[in-house]
């Protein structure tokens, strides 16, 4: 998955540079599924304000909510089991490049952004663990992460993948023992829009003379 990523970003980047208006405000939310590393499902969603830096570059913070049913390493059973459920928060700073010229409505990104996520592991239970070593509830550790991400905007609307490389945290039993490791790391597709922050498309063929001209925002 990280390498199909990857080489999703590198073509991308092969495109030509240009897009929306300088110093414009856009608002944007997006849901989608999380795919934890190493298998298992969920589901995010999130809210990010921005600010267009130029025409072709925007800033902004995204706040960030996922939950995530994944497999946890356990340090004493080798076999497989159920897993655990975790929630998992965000608020990073981003930043996004855009490839339009301003004669299309479409406009393929790269981007990514580096922040600080909250990580909560809520339950493990098992039928061959010792009941000592079952964990009810696990106290939210926290760290700081990057995340990088690529996609396309078709007018208002926005798809984005994104990967989310957070570290492992520790699970504990009641008693304070490190029994295993959380894999925190996911993989999410989602589909949102924005508002404000103008048009891709900012050129259109001049009646009168057959050349193009700048649209009003």
């Amino acid at each position: 998955m990280k390498k199909l990523f990857i080489l999703f970003i590198l073509a991308l980047a092969i495109q030509q540079v240009q897009a929306q208006h300088k110093n414009k405000f856009r608002m944007g939310m997006d849901l989608g599924l999380a795919i934890p590393e190493g298998g298992g499902f969920g589901a995010t969603i999130g809210l990010e304000p921005k600010i267009n830096l130029a025409d072709n570059i925007n800033i902004g913070v995204k706040f960030s909510l996922a939950g995530l049913a994944k497999d946890v390493v356990y340090l004493d059973n080798p076999d497989d089991y159920k897993g655990d459920v975790s929630g998992n928060s965000a608020i990073l700073g981003t930043l996004d490049y855009y490839f339009n010229k301003g004669r299309s409505k479409i406009a393929p990104f790269v981007g990514g952004g580096f922040g600080y996520y909250g990580i909560a592991n809520l339950a493990i239970t098992d039928d061959n663990l010792n009941p000592d070593d079952e964990l009810e509830e696990l106290e939210v550790k926290f760290a700081w992460a990057p995340m990088v991400r690529g996609g396309i905007e078709p007018g208002k609307f926005r798809l984005t993948a994104e990967y989310h490389i957070v570290p492992p945290t520790d699970l504990q039993n009641i008693t304070g023992k490190v029994i295993g490791e959380a894999i925190n790391q996911y993989f999410s597709l989602t589909a949102g829009f924005y508002i404000g922050g103008g048009k891709w498309k900012t050129h259109e063929p001049s009646m009168a003379t057959g050349k193009r001209g700048k649209q009003k925002w």
